[in-house]
């Protein structure tokens, strides 16, 4: 696989959490609470600006579920090892509102992201 690209996106942010599955995986699904293996790129929604990628790093990440905003939380459970996902994450399940004191506070906030592993 390679870096994704984002598209950008029309209209208002959503208030809910959105869950585009890009690619469905053939592997093990990933768990509430679980460890995942992941490569991702994150944009602003409304900008289209990229904040963060695994991939300009040159390598995935683990972590366990429950370390990460609600977004990552309850869009990754159900996804397959082998998968790409788009998440469109709303303020409050990502950094919280403006003025949270994260520099991503009260923006709505979209990833793609690569299951490579889940334990």
């Amino acid at each position: 696989m390679s870096k994704p690209e984002i598209e950008f996106q029309d209209g208002p942010a959503p208030s809910d959490l959105v869950i585009k599955d890009l690619t469905v995986g053939e592997g093990a699904e990933a768990q509430p609470g679980g460890f995942v293996e992941v490569h991702y790129v994150g944009v602003e929604f409304e900008t289209g600006e990229q904040f963060d990628s695994s991939w300009d790093r040159g390598e995935s990440i683990t972590f366990p579920l429950r370390g990460l905003i609600k977004g990552w939380q309850d869009g990754i459970p159900g996804m397959r090892v082998g998968g790409r996902r788009q998440l469109t994450i709303p303020p409050e399940q990502a950094y919280g509102p403006a003025g949270s004191g994260h520099r991503l506070s009260g923006k709505t906030l979209v990833f793609v992201i690569d299951l490579l592993a889940t334990r």
